[in-house]
């Protein structure tokens, strides 16, 4: 999906998008509560969220003591956040990882894409890993589908004109074998299923600052 088309889409659905606030909570506090069996995230302070939405994910980090920051390329999604009252506390700021943030390097303790790899192209993928690698400290998070498919969802991806499946073939290999500037932007890869249909792709990003990724 073209960067343009996206912005678009997604400023357009944004009231819509806005109504599934308190469903997608549910579905991430089920992820985390599920995550703290094999995943240790209470020593981590800062948070960035990629692709926050309406701020639902924020919020329930806020929940659990995380200091959030999401961000989000779509202005009205932005303007939906800042107005819920659940999201007091939280930082929002509009920008897009397919260019350079307006942070500086290792920022946030951790940071996390929900359902945003997926749609994006193999090289914008290779573009937010590596950016996400530069604002992160020690853990970054790819909240994605795993090869576990409904017929709904492919129906839907397909029509949403991402690269859906081809991202669910590659995923785990396309994040151990991420490179920029002749570097690594992961030195482990983790996979931990959060869902029947979705996982926690858990990457641990290399200590450089230098070296990064050109936009």
């Amino acid at each position: 999906m073209g960067k343009k088309h996206s912005n678009f889409l997604f400023n357009t659905i944004a009231p819509v998008y806005a109504l599934f606030y308190k469903g997608q909570k549910k579905t991430f506090r089920r992820a985390i509560a599920r995550i703290e069996k094999d995943l240790d995230l209470s020593t981590f302070d800062t948070v960035l969220d990629i692709g926050c939405g309406t701020g639902a994910l924020c919020s329930v980090l806020r929940e659990n003591g995380f200091s959030a920051t999401g961000i989000d390329p779509a202005q009205k999604m932005l303007r939906i956040a800042r107005k819920n009252p659940q999201n007091t506390g939280i930082e929002f700021v509009c920008a897009d990882v397919l260019e350079k943030l307006p942070f500086e390097d290792k920022s946030f303790d951790w940071s996390i894409a929900s359902y945003v790899a997926h749609g994006l192209r193999a090289d914008e993928r290779k573009r937010m890993y590596a950016e996400m690698n530069r604002v992160t400290q020690r853990i970054v998070v790819i909240h994605d589908y795993n090869a576990n498919r409904s017929f709904m969802t492919s129906l839907i991806e397909w029509l949403e004109r991402g690269d859906y499946f081809q991202f669910i073939k590659v995923a785990e290999d396309e994040m151990r074998n991420c490179v920029s500037e002749m570097k690594e932007c992961f030195s482990h890869v983790r996979v931990i299923d959060v869902d029947k249909r979705a996982a926690w792709y858990i990457c641990t990003p290399t200590t450089r600052t230098a070296g990064r990724f050109s936009f």
